[in-house]
């Protein structure tokens, strides 16, 4: 797979900026709310999928190799962090938003909102699951699958939401100059 020069230096901007976004943070119990996933959806939206998903997949490594670039620091102990989970949904996110706007011919606010919301739909599959397993199996809390959609999903939703609106608003008017300064069509 042969990842043109541009899309690998978009990925490696989309990586910092997705640390950056970790800096930004109301605190709530166990998941802080930052603004990385406005970088996921941007990297997804204007990347494409396979350079959204690069670009998170690049923020995820530094992360892993002890670069203090998510929200609770860095290093390889975080698979075991609870938060994990929405790290791994943030590579699966960015490819799905890239991949479902890949597949529409105009791309519309409507259309980025809808990628961006089933991104999210993706980021908060994996948080949860991630999430659910670490608090019962590594934090030894029995907790059901429902308190951890309460304490994992549901006080974002509505920014999250927000910020989809916020990306969409800015991809339906950017992306159609990107996707033609990219490929020339």
């Amino acid at each position: 797979m042969k990842i043109p020069i541009r899309t690998m230096t978009l990925a490696a901007l989309f990586a910092v900026l997705t640390a950056v976004g970790a800096f930004i943070r109301i605190p709530f119990p166990l998941v802080p709310m930052t603004l990385q996933t406005l970088f996921v959806y941007l990297s997804g939206t204007l990347l494409g999928s396979r350079g959204g998903a690069l670009s998170q997949i690049l923020y995820v490594g530094m992360g892993l190799v002890g670069l203090p670039v998510f929200t609770g620091g860095g290093g390889p102990q975080f698979v075991l962090h609870p938060t994990f989970g929405f790290l791994v949904g943030f590579i699966a996110g960015s490819f799905v938003i890239g991949y479902v706007l890949e597949r529409v011919k105009k791309v519309s606010f409507l259309t980025c909102f809808a990628a961006c919301a089933i991104g999210t739909a993706v980021i908060y599959f994996a948080g949860t699951v991630g999430l659910y397993l670490n608090l019962n199996f590594v934090a030894g809390k029995a907790v059901s699958f429902g308190k951890v959609l309460e304490i994992g999903v549901l006080p974002f939703v509505a920014v999250d939401a927000i910020k989809a609106a916020a990306v969409a608003a800015v991809t339906a008017r950017v992306a159609p100059r990107l996707r033609h300064a990219m490929t020339g069509k």
